[in-house]
């Protein structure tokens, strides 16, 4: 489902903010009684619209990167967003979908998603999810519980632009092709850190075009199938939303590009996307993760893990 409601999104960002600051979500805002007063004209409001709080300087619901075009809420926030209902009506609220609020910058995404507990013997209707970690065995740190909740991802939405350069697909899951909606758990800062490497790559004089997501979420069903000796680990990030795999691809092919300009194309070209990403934590510790280089085989060029894990992890001759 998708609905558009021409509004600027700033206005909305500051109760968005409000609602979701205490649970580790980047935002902020500064709320003026113009900004009120434009809200109750554009809604035609006829009861009172409370002044809204001035909230701490930590980030804009555009990320650090100043480059995301999307906010993914649980059911939970969303609730507790009323201003959210009052802009796109009660199923913004009750239903998983994507609204967009439009302005001159474009658009920017609210999307709801479906709660954990629809997941209901590994599925999620037609698609499935497998049991996480959390759901077989005792959680090892806050960091591994259970999503709280997933996108809803359709044939129709999945061209979403989430940010400047990435859009909803991109981070599937890479089986049940034929199966719609999927499901999708993602979270907003691996998503603000990956454009932040592409820009730093830039800043560094390396041609950078895009960054390809060789792999994103993964489902514990999917993930579980590589799980073993040299292979996927069990409790991978990937299922948490918040690691992908990637590489730099410039041309019509897609491999790694020859980012230092060798004439080759191995892990010395992984080690230059590894440094651009060692030197985003260097000026954003709130988005430290994970860094791990990997190198090519018969099926794929060498790549780079990044996370944002919330602790340093580093592999693969950094």
């Amino acid at each position: 489902m998708r609905r558009r409601q021409t509004y600027n999104w700033y206005r909305l960002a500051v109760t968005v903010a409000g609602a979701v600051a205490c649970a580790g979500v980047m935002a902020f805002a500064h709320p003026a009684s113009a900004d009120v007063a434009a809200h109750r004209a554009v809604r035609g409001a006829t009861r009172p619209v409370a002044a809204l709080p001035r909230l701490p300087l930590l980030d804009s619901l555009k990320g650090r990167s100043r480059k995301l075009r999307a906010r993914f809420l649980s059911p939970t926030r969303a609730a507790g967003i009323p201003l959210l209902r009052e802009l796109f009506g009660d199923s913004a609220v009750s239903r998983a979908g994507v609204y967009a609020a439009n302005d001159t910058a474009g658009a920017f995404h609210f999307i709801t998603m479906r709660p954990f507990a629809d997941k209901v013997k590994g599925r999620i209707g037609g698609y499935r999810i497998g049991f996480f970690p959390s759901e077989q065995r005792s959680v090892r740190s806050a960091a591994y519980s259970n999503p709280d909740g997933f996108l809803e991802v359709t044939a129709r939405n999945q061209d979403t632009p989430i940010s400047e350069h990435f859009r909803l697909r991109d981070f599937l899951t890479h089986d049940q092709s034929a199966v719609w909606p999927k499901y999708l758990v993602l979270r907003e800062p691996l998503v603000d850190k990956l454009e932040l490497v592409l820009a730093e790559l830039r800043s560094m004089g390396v041609p950078a075009n895009r960054l390809r997501v060789m792999s994103g979420f993964r489902t514990p069903q999917y993930n579980q199938q590589g799980v073993g000796a040299g292979g996927r680990v069990q409790d991978s990030r990937h299922q948490y939303g918040d690691a992908a795999d990637v590489y730099v691809v410039n041309g019509d092919r897609d491999w790694m590009s020859d980012l230092n300009r060798d004439g080759r194309i191995d892990t010395r070209d992984a080690k230059v996307l590894a440094q651009a990403a060692e030197n985003v934590e260097r000026n954003h510790p709130d988005l430290i993760g994970g860094v791990g280089i990997y190198k090519a085989t018969s099926t794929h060029g060498p790549f780079v893990h990044i996370d944002v894990r919330g602790t340093r992890a580093r592999w693969g001759a950094m």
